[in-house]
C-alpha cells in the first residue's frame, strides 16, 4: 500500500518579485538591486508551487521585511511547517531568527555560488515557475494582473 501525503505541507519555499507599476508614486517604490520603480511581490509557495500567502508592498520595501509580513499576517496558513526555503536575499541570523520565533520552522537558504558548481536545488524552481503564471506543459496562461 502506497504511503499518503499529508495534505498540509511541512515546506515552503519563499521569494520575492519586483515589477514596475503605472499606479500614482505613494504605491510604488524604488527597487534599488532590481532598478525598478513599482512593487514588489512576496509569495510563499508549496513543494507543488501552489501559493500559501502573498503579501505586496513597495518595491522599497527588503525582501527580510516582506517576508516577515506575510508570514505575520498569514501565520495561521504555516502551523505545520518546519522548514522555509529561501534565496540569498533572506540571507542573515535575524531573519532566520524571527522565522523560528514567528512560525518555528528553520531556514535554508539556496546560495547562488551552488548554482555555479552545478549544484541546482531543484525545490528553488518551483517559486520561479509560480512567479511566471505557468508550469511547464500544463498549458495554463497568466491571467489579467497578478497583483
Amino acid at each position: 500500500m502506497a504511503q499518503k501525503r499529508s495534505v498540509y505541507t511541512s515546506f515552503v519555499i519563499l521569494d520575492a518579485q519586483s515589477v514596475k507599476n503605472t499606479d500614482p508614486a505613494e504605491s510604488s517604490g524604488y527597487d534599488g538591486g532590481k532598478k525598478v520603480s513599482g512593487i514588489k511581490r512576496h509569495l510563499a509557495v508549496d513543494i507543488n508551487g501552489l501559493p500559501m500567502a502573498v503579501h505586496v508592498t513597495t518595491a522599497n520595501v527588503s525582501e527580510r521585511d516582506g517576508a516577515n509580513a506575510l508570514l505575520a499576517l498569514n501565520k495561521s496558513q504555516f502551523d505545520l511547517v518546519q522548514r522555509v526555503m529561501a534565496d540569498g536575499g533572506y540571507t542573515g541570523n535575524n531573519f532566520a531568527q524571527s522565522v523560528q520565533a514567528m512560525i518555528n520552522a528553520e531556514v535554508i537558504i539556496a546560495k547562488q555560488s551552488d548554482l555555479r558548481h552545478g549544484q541546482v536545488t531543484p525545490q528553488r524552481w518551483v517559486i520561479e515557475r509560480s512567479f511566471s503564471g505557468r508550469c511547464k506543459g500544463d498549458g495554463l496562461q497568466p491571467v489579467g494582473r497578478w497583483y
